[in-house]
């Protein structure tokens, strides 16, 4: 097991992570009879959508024994209707680093293949974007 979840009370849970103990709640949101007040679970999966790629860009890094420290990605989630469902998930992948072709190559590569993306279903749009740092 990896995890935990509780329900606690008005569409709120509160997840465990059993080998750490650290927890983080979700809320359904306002627009599903939620308050809103924290990441619904459909939020959570843009967001590890993004968390996955930032940590494969960073392994990759390690990897080429390079600097990738800074990067961030703005996410954004479309719903869709009947049934409601993720449809689409942009994800804005800024680095402030400058790097040559060959090794941004490989950092977007290294992202666009994350565990997380391959695991979406095909129907799930996933328009990344990634803001290099230009040279001076």
């Amino acid at each position: 097991m990896i995890s935990t979840i509780k329900y606690l009370v008005n569409l709120r849970t509160e997840c465990t992570h059993l080998k750490s103990g650290e927890k983080f709640i979700t809320d359904a949101p306002t627009d599903n009879n939620g308050k809103g007040e924290a990441f619904s679970p459909t939020d959570m999966i843009a967001t590890n959508l993004g968390t996955c790629m930032l940590t494969l860009m960073g392994i990759k890094a390690n990897n080429l024994g390079i600097e990738f420290s800074g990067a961030t990605v703005e996410v954004e989630k479309i719903m869709a209707a009947n049934p409601r469902r993720i449809s689409e998930i942009k994800l804005k992948i800024r680095i402030p680093l400058v790097y040559d072709k060959e090794t941004r190559n490989s950092l977007e590569r290294a992202a666009i293949n994350c565990p997380v993306a391959k695991s979406l279903h095909p129907d799930i749009k996933q328009n990344v974007k990634f803001k290099w740092a230009k040279k001076d």
